[in-house]
Order: C-alpha cells, then structure tokens, then sequence
C-alpha cells in the first residue's frame, strides 16, 4: 500500500503562504472596500461582516474549523494538515489587512474593473494554493465530503453553495452588486481551472486531484 504524503517541501509552504496573502489581500481591499460579496465560507465571513461587524477573519476561521474536525474524523492526514497551514494563514493575514493597511480602493462608481480585479487576483491566489497542495477554505473541503456522501456531482456541489451563500447576500447587497460578485467568481473559476490544469504531472498532489475536478466543473 503507498503511504499517504503529508508534509509539505519549502516552495509548496512559500506558494501556499502567497497565495493566502493574494486572497486576504483583495477580499479585504477589492470586495469588502467596494461592497462586493463572496461564495463559499468568505461571503459567509463578509456576510456576518456587514449585517453584524463581526470580524471576517474570526468568522471564517470559525467556519472553517468545523470542517476540519470532519477531516480529523475521516483520518485524512493531508487535508488536515493543508486545512490548517491555509486555513490559518488566511486569516492571520485579513485580520491583518484589515487592522494595519493604510490603503483604500474606492470604485464602487465602476464596479466592472472592480469584478475584474477581484476574479483574477481571487483567481490566481486560490489556483497558487492548490497548486501547491493545499485548500484555501472549509468550503472546498466541505464539498468534497458532501459529494462523496450523496454522489452528488462536485461542481453542482459548489455551484449550490455559492448559489446559496449569494442569494443570503442579497440581504445587504443590491442586486447590481451581486451580479458582480457573480461575474467575479466565474473569472476567478476560470483561472483556477487553467492554473491547476497547467499544473506539473509529475508529482500531482492528492488534494489538488480532487479540487481540480471540482474547479473544472465548476467552471
């Protein structure tokens, strides 16, 4: 039986860390400071964010933990192990953004360069940690668990919880700003599909295996 790799090389690390930074980053400056939601967990954060001022990075890691009990349960020692370094890291570095960045971008007068600048950061920074191995969310875990529970196709297992996480945006959100969330998320699908189908086959990653097959259908 082949024994299950766990640990993460220095690059896969430095990569995962990027790409944490890269999402942190333009939640926090692109879709919080001009008013535009997200899917999955972070809309959820962003969510709590608007109605209640709870703290994103709080919540989300709140929401996040939950997910990773199921994968200590399920003894996947690799998702454990990616939930935590991603999981962690992201929100060690929105809270960061959000207590001590001194920048602030306003285009909430042009939401399209907005939508746009949101998908392909979003976009790049989540593609540069699956490439490396690693999960980005609770999200990505929870819908691998719940596909393999109910044979539910992955992607329409995205697609119904970014559906569902939008349509409770429209709470706060007007319905322009959502459907440029809406546009922002499918870029931001689009490059991961393309970043993590370029990725190296030599020594593919047993979570990238099963996030790209999700992000492919997604798309």
């Amino acid at each position: 039986m082949r024994k299950e790799k766990t640990a993460f090389g220095v690059g896969q690390i430095l990569m995962i860390l990027f790409g944490a930074f890269l999402l942190a980053f333009t939640y926090y400056h692109i879709n919080f400071q001009n008013h535009l939601a997200e899917g999955g967990f972070v809309g959820l954060a962003l969510l709590g964010k608007y109605l209640f001022n709870l703290p994103p990075a709080l919540t989300n890691l709140l929401l996040d933990i939950p997910v990773l009990m199921l994968a200590l349960f399920m003894k996947n020692r690799r998702f454990i192990w990616s939930g935590l370094l991603g999981f962690t890291s992201f929100s060690v570095m929105y809270e960061a953004c959000e207590r001590f960045s001194p920048f602030h971008f306003d285009f909430q007068h042009n939401l399209l360069p907005v939508a746009l600048i949101s998908g392909i950061l979003t976009g790049i920074g989540a593609g540069l940690v699956l490439r490396a191995g690693g999960v980005s969310g609770g999200d990505d875990l929870l819908a691998l668990f719940i596909s393999k529970w109910t044979g539910i196709k992955l992607g329409t297992v995205f697609i119904l919880l970014d559906g569902l996480v939008l349509l409770l945006s429209l709470v706060y959100l007007p319905l322009m700003e959502t459907l440029f969330t809406i546009l922002a998320v499918s870029i931001a699908g689009k490059i991961i599909t393309w970043m993590v189908s370029y990725q190296k086959k030599s020594k593919p990653a047993v979570t990238i295996s099963y996030v790209a097959k999700k992000k492919t259908a997604r798309a």
